[in-house]
This record gives C-alpha cells, structure tokens and sequence, in this order.
C-alpha cells in the first residue's frame, strides 16, 4: 500500500515545518517504509552549516519517528483521537550525512508492541546506502 501527503495529514498530527514525511511507499501489520524528499527549501538549512548544507541528526531520528508513528497510528481505531509520544532513542548510529538532494528512506519494523507502549528498529538510506540506524520507543495515548 502507498500513501500520498494527503492520507499522511489525516493519520499523523504534524504540520509544517515539523512534517518530514512525504510518502509512505510500503506498509505491512509489523513494517513501514516511508521516505523524506530533502531539499534545500527546508528552513533548517539557513542555520545548518550554511555553504555546506547536512541535514540535522536529531531532524533525521524525527522523520524516521513519524514513519513509525504512521504504522502505530493505522493500528488504533480512532487514530484522530490518538497521539504518538516518542519517548526513547536507542543505538542510533548515524553513518553518513544527509544532504539537499538526497531522499530519506525509513524502514521501520515494529519489534514490541504492549499496551501501546512500542519499540521499533529503524533503518535509513539514501539509495541503497544506509546512513542510520537506531531502536525507537514511543507510546500511543489519547489526545
């Protein structure tokens, strides 16, 4: 299943400039796989190293964790009336950078999942090369 930046508005609450998803291209029961289009537009490149743009660590962990939080969100049946917390980040190893350009693709698989409390494995690349890696908890409650 994929999902364009209009399904994802109705399922996650983010908004810009703190929305950095723009399509959900592979979802399964336990897996997700979404990707962020990185541009030079994204305000946070004014104060990033100008002249030699990367694309914040902290920025990268968030878009991994609204992936994840669109696969627990699709779990719950009232997902408008829900909210995902990320509570903890885990061995989150970045590897190499994210730059103006580059599409961020998150793979997110959902190792626990218990009285909405989740841990999932992360995975980001760029084509083919893996440039993060880390295990996110986050916990779904009611707005």
């Amino acid at each position: 299943m994929q999902f364009g930046i209009k399904e994802i508005l109705e399922i996650i609450p983010h908004r810009y400039p703190m929305l950095l998803v723009d399509r959900i291209v592979e979802l399964e029961e336990n897996r997700v796989v979404g990707e962020k289009c990185v541009t030079i537009n994204e305000p946070f490149f004014q104060g990033h190293f100008p002249g030699h743009p990367i694309m914040p660590g902290a920025l990268i962990v968030e878009a991994m964790a609204q992936v994840g939080g669109f696969l627990l969100l699709k779990k719950v049946t009232d997902p408008k009336n829900q909210v995902v917390y990320f509570l903890k980040m885990d061995k989150v190893k970045f590897k190499k950078p994210v730059v103006p350009g580059d599409v961020l693709r998150s793979e997110l698989k959902l190792l626990k999942y218990r009285g909405g409390l989740c841990v999932m494995e992360a995975k980001g690349y760029v084509g083919d090369t893996l440039v993060v890696t880390g295990e996110l908890t986050a916990k779904i409650i009611p707005k």
